[in-house]
């Protein structure tokens, strides 16, 4: 309940009722949804804001008519496409926007991280899912609808959501969109977030991954057997029966095959090697000019890496993302959509000089030239890396609709780690 202390009151009440919204009100470590006390009781902890369409007042979900609403709209949503499903955010806008390939199909406002504590640009993707979460960091906060894309603590979840920048660096959705997104989106689904509004578009090139299974390695053919003497039935069987005896008495005794891996993470010597099959999902395959090679992951976890080369390393590549969205007729190529992320270079630092003025000793700095904006294209990106052919062929024996490939300046940065596909920030 929200009491008006501007009406006149008695001095004894007012002091009561100051004391109990004083009481009443989440610190400012506890409230990750950074309020303002002038705003108004805009969030009441453990219930949704009671300033936007209450859905759900407990986890049973007691307002059966707005879910069944808002579940309707999702199926609306997913009426209009098949994915692959992906979200791209703009902090300038405070907009997000849901794509099924290249198609936008919802749209929301949002709240983003404020200056002092701002939300991250780059790619992104969802590392994880929790439908009923509290923060760890935030007193318990709840965050319902929860979709994080780093483990630093970056999520898309239900909060309050003014259009303009509120949380701690989380993205902010309204109720009734969190519960439609979640609905949709989905591990591993892809998630943009930059400064100005960017859209994917479809994209062709020869360089881009085709389905080209390699082929099965010939096995040699059984050499014809030397023409000998048959042995007599009493040779053969006397021969057999010592074979079986000397087997016995000289086979160690070994556990059952299996894999195991020491403290450093290599396979057990005395086991004989097991290979460990790939997760499910599409691949993910990365190009760093930085790192000077190309990582493939699938199902979050990395599968190998190969040195490439680039024509003019010295060149800025920007930063791009393209992804396979469906295969074509041929079961061999596939229709992609790409979208170059805005990206800036290095601040260059500012030259120091002395120099000697009236015998006294004087330092001056040039000011330090400010970043330029990259304006590589996609196309010329892709056309300046050159892939090894042993690489290429096992990435292209892994090819599947919803694969994607991250061109960028930008190395294995600090957020891609185990259990996330590459993040690439770009600030």
């Amino acid at each position: 309940m929200h009491h008006d202390l501007s009406r006149p009151v008695t001095a004894i009440a007012a002091g009561i009722g100051a004391a109990l919204l004083i009481a009443a009100t989440p610190t400012a470590s506890a409230n990750p949804f950074g309020f303002q006390s002038s705003a108004g009781p805009f969030y009441q902890y453990g219930q949704p804001q009671t300033t936007q369409r209450t859905a759900f007042r407990s986890r049973g979900g007691e307002n059966r008519k707005e879910e069944a609403k808002d579940h309707g709209a999702a199926d609306d949503i997913l009426a209009k496409g098949n994915g692959p499903w992906s979200v791209f955010v703009s902090i300038d806008k405070q907009h997000l926007t849901l794509y099924s390939g290249d198609k936008p199909v919802a749209h929301t406002k949002v709240s983003t991280g404020t200056a002092s504590h701002p939300t991250p640009t780059g790619v992104f993707s969802i590392i994880q899912r929790n439908r009923w979460h509290r923060s760890n960091l935030y007193g318990n906060a709840p965050m319902w609808f929860m979709q994080r894309i780093t483990w630093s603590g970056v999520a898309m979840h239900q909060g309050h959501v003014t259009g303009q920048p509120a949380s701690h660096g989380c993205i902010r959705l309204p109720e009734a969109f969190a519960r439609q997104l979640w609905g949709i989106t989905k591990m591993g689904s892809r998630v943009i977030v930059t400064r100005p509004e960017i859209a994917p578009s479809a994209f062709s090139s020869p360089k881009l991954f085709v389905f080209k299974r390699a082929p099965e390695p010939k096995q040699p053919e059984p050499a014809e057997p030397a023409i000998s003497t048959l042995p007599s039935a009493d040779e053969t069987v006397k021969s057999a029966y010592n074979t079986l005896e000397s087997t016995a008495q000289n086979a160690p005794s070994k556990p059952a095959l299996r894999l195991v891996t020491t403290d450093a993470g290599n396979p057990d010597p005395g086991l004989a090697a097991v290979t460990r099959p790939l997760k499910p999902g599409p691949i993910a395959v990365f190009i760093s000019r930085k790192e000077g090679k190309i990582f493939v992951r699938k199902g979050f976890e990395p599968v190998f890496d190969a040195p490439v080369t680039f024509e003019q390393p010295d060149q800025p590549l920007g930063t791009h993302v393209y992804t396979a969205l469906d295969m074509n007729s041929d079961n061999s190529s596939f229709r992609w959509m790409a979208v170059t992320v805005p990206t800036t270079t290095a601040p260059e630092k500012g030259q120091r000089t002395t120099r000697v003025v009236k015998g006294r000793l004087v330092k001056t700095e040039t000011p330090a030239a400010a970043p330029a904006q990259i304006h590589t294209t996609a196309a010329d990106a892709l056309n300046r890396v050159n892939i090894p052919q042993d690489a290429l062929d096992r990435i292209q024996d892994l090819m599947s609709a919803g694969a994607s490939l991250i061109i960028s300046d930008k190395g294995l940065g600090r957020e891609t780690g185990k259990g996330t596909d590459f993040i690439v920030l770009t600030p």
